[in-house]
């Protein structure tokens, strides 16, 4: 090698690769730091993800008769329940027959709550939306309205597309508030990716240590479908606002 050629690698290529280590150990180090860090509640019964401010659940007539009194007063360290949401119909006519009472009581406790949609891909969107507007009565400080997709019901993927899109679009005209879509992560990716990355997101991912492995940004992630709260005698979902208080009075119905 000629003295140039070492004066080049020397002062040239050698910081370059320092620079480039750097840069790939800083990324890496960032990630360690900014994990979600889970730590055992035994009251819960659960692993929770410390690094969130704002901690909530999800029911249906799955989890019977609810005390929200209890379920408001539960708390452990800082942890305890500041929303939830609640399952107010299914396809074309059915509602949960346990929502009326959960809307009611889940707001006298004052515990902030939202309604969802369990959505049947193979029926009419626009119908289903009638089923949800004429049985949900959103009131300020509510959450806005969440279409719960998860099943292809049989269905291709564009009718799925199509459906979901005419159940969102009616919502929002009505309520004036733009909903929110559940679903997990293979099945927005499958199904939803690229159609409906405008819309705020509340992803359904297990047994990840970190976040939800997708690549979009999301609002509420669903982490555990096995907790444990006071008022309520059956395990339950648990959920995990991704923002601060600020941003969470934002998305709420004025």
């Amino acid at each position: 090698m000629t003295r140039t050629k070492r004066y080049y690698y020397r002062f040239l290529v050698f910081p370059l690769l320092f620079l480039a280590a750097a840069a790939i150990a800083t990324y890496y180090l960032t990630g360690y730091f900014n994990r979600a860090r889970f730590v055992r509640y035994p009251a819960f019964g659960i692993d929770i993800p410390e690094n969130f401010m704002l901690h909530g659940i999800d029911v249906s007539h799955h989890q019977d008769n609810i005390d929200w009194q209890a379920v408001k007063e539960m708390q452990v360290k800082n942890v305890r329940i500041g929303f939830a949401f609640i399952k107010a119909t299914e396809g074309l006519g059915r509602v949960d027959n346990t929502f009326r009472r959960n809307w009611y009581n889940a707001r006298e406790a004052a515990i902030t709550r939202g309604a969802y949609h369990y959505f049947i891909s193979s029926k009419s969107g626009k119908a289903q939306a009638e089923n949800f507007i004429e049985t949900v009565n959103l009131q300020q400080g509510d959450l806005p309205p969440v279409l719960d997709i998860e099943e292809t019901n049989g269905a291709a993927a564009e009718d799925i597309q199509q459906r979901a899109r005419d159940w969102l679009e009616r919502v929002e005209q009505f309520y004036k508030v733009r909903p929110i879509i559940y679903t997990n992560v293979d099945f927005y990716q499958n199904f939803l990716a690229g159609k409906f990355d405008d819309y705020p997101l509340w992803v359904a991912h297990y047994l990840v240590q970190d976040k939800p492995h997708i690549d979009r940004n999301w609002i509420f992630w669903q982490y555990n479908e096995k907790g444990h709260v006071n008022g309520i005698d059956a395990n339950v979902d648990f959920n995990v606002f991704n923002g601060d208080s600020t941003s969470f009075r934002k998305l709420q119905v004025k």
